[in-house]
């Protein structure tokens, strides 16, 4: 457990996530440009998502994840050494690409692994872990970010930043995992590894689309996920609420505090019927938006509070996921899955867009929990059950330490 858990926050331990934003407009870069970056950036993982989850049923998977620590690493050293819009945009595309090629990779590699060694049923909770630890990971990072401004400015955050970079590599080229999870099938000849690209991609998106336990998931997994894409605004709804800017921080520290502790959880949550899922997203979805409105300080405990229900439902529904895939592209399906949050989050953000004209944050956010609710009811109804082949949880332990 400690090398996934030590791997996780490894990729999450950037002090740059704190300042990027500052560091582009202190380079003149203005907010109409900034905005273009964003979207070069989520462009560039939505192109690449299912291709490269492809690429993780092909190759070998932990040498991918060293490839995406090597192409992050690259991508804020262009953030330090061209601090132009093109620079900018060449390290968003390198950003965009690397997290592609984690997403649906990490999962694959740490289920299949999991079912290698007999002990499926702790997947739910070393996910959950990791996303927890990864959690807090962002909240040190967040921390050394302060101290490092004051260290040497923008130039000791980014070079910071690219030695985690360096120090996630070591760590994924290390994971303790076997041919068999890093390959998903046997290794393939040179000449023949575009012909089972291809199939695999083919296996992947048709198990999407005809499997129908993969596909109700998919469908149910993205709404979850994608519809918390609101944690971007909630520094803005603590300003709506006349919140100094030094307090902000704290809110939202606190949001993220509940995060870890509802990802962390999700050990003990993956067994749920689906009416309780549905209503853990429901309740979760209820004291967002409550917390949206009223007094900012009570108003984000709530949040928090309801946040790490969402994200613990979200990790129930995503495990869930892994459960169903019975193909062999596993990396694939799971990457379908984070091409289907994308579009939803895009949705959140286009909503977010058009309403700022019409109303506040605080409002914009409580609305999103209609939309929230109804999933929460078609969670109830349609989330397919773990199977009962899933071992129970801590009967393995001792070999899931070792991982």
């Amino acid at each position: 457990m400690a090398h996934v858990l030590g791997y996780h926050a490894s990729r999450d331990f950037v002090p740059l996530y704190a300042v990027y934003a500052l560091l582009f407009a202190d380079r003149g870069i203005g907010a109409a440009q900034i905005s273009v970056l964003f979207l070069v950036w989520s462009l560039t993982g939505f192109v690449c998502e299912v291709p490269s989850g492809a690429w993780a049923d092909t190759y070998d998977r932990r040498r991918l994840l060293v490839v995406s620590a090597a192409v992050y690493a690259v991508g804020f050293s262009l953030w330090m050494l061209w601090q132009t819009f093109t620079g900018f945009a060449l390290g968003f595309v390198c950003w965009g690409l690397s997290s592609a090629l984690v997403s649906g990779t990490f999962e694959s590699l740490v289920y299949d692994e999991l079912v290698e060694r007999g002990e499926r049923g702790d997947y739910p909770r070393l996910i959950g872990w990791a996303q927890s630890t990864a959690m807090l990971a962002n909240l040190a990072a967040t921390a050394s970010a302060a101290l490092l401004l004051h260290v040497d400015g923008y130039r000791a955050v980014g070079w910071v930043s690219v030695g985690f970079a360096g120090v996630q590599g070591l760590l994924a080229a290390t994971l303790p995992v076997s041919q068999r999870a890093r390959h998903a099938a046997d290794p393939v000849e040179a000449g023949e590894a575009a012909s089972r690209y291809l199939r695999m991609l083919r296996a992947g998106l048709a198990e999407s689309r005809r499997h129908p336990d993969v596909r109700r998931v998919l469908l149910l997994a993205s709404a979850m996920v994608g519809l918390t894409a609101y944690d971007e605004y909630f520094p803005l709804v603590a300003r709506a609420h006349h919140v100094e800017t030094t307090v902000v921080p704290v809110l939202v520290a606190v949001t993220v505090t509940g995060q870890a502790v509802g990802t962390a959880l999700t050990g003990r949550s993956a067994r749920l019927r689906a009416g309780a899922v549905g209503a853990l997203l429901g309740a979760g979805a209820v004291l967002v938006s409550v917390g949206a409105l009223v007094t900012p300080y009570a108003g984000f405990v709530a949040i928090g509070v309801g946040y790490g229900m969402l994200n613990n439902a979200m990790l129930v529904g995503e495990t869930r996921l892994q459960d169903a895939i019975t193909g062999p592209a596993r990396a694939t399906v799971t990457s379908v899955l984070g091409l289907l949050e994308e579009v939803v989050a895009l949705s959140v953000y286009a909503a977010f867009a058009l309403g700022s004209h019409l109303l506040g944050f605080p409002a914009l956010v409580a609305l999103l929990g209609v939309p929230t609710a109804i999933v929460a009811l078609a969670v109830a109804r349609w989330l397919p059950a773990r199977d009962d082949v899933v071992g129970v949880v801590g009967d393995s332990s001792a070999g899931v330490s070792q991982f």
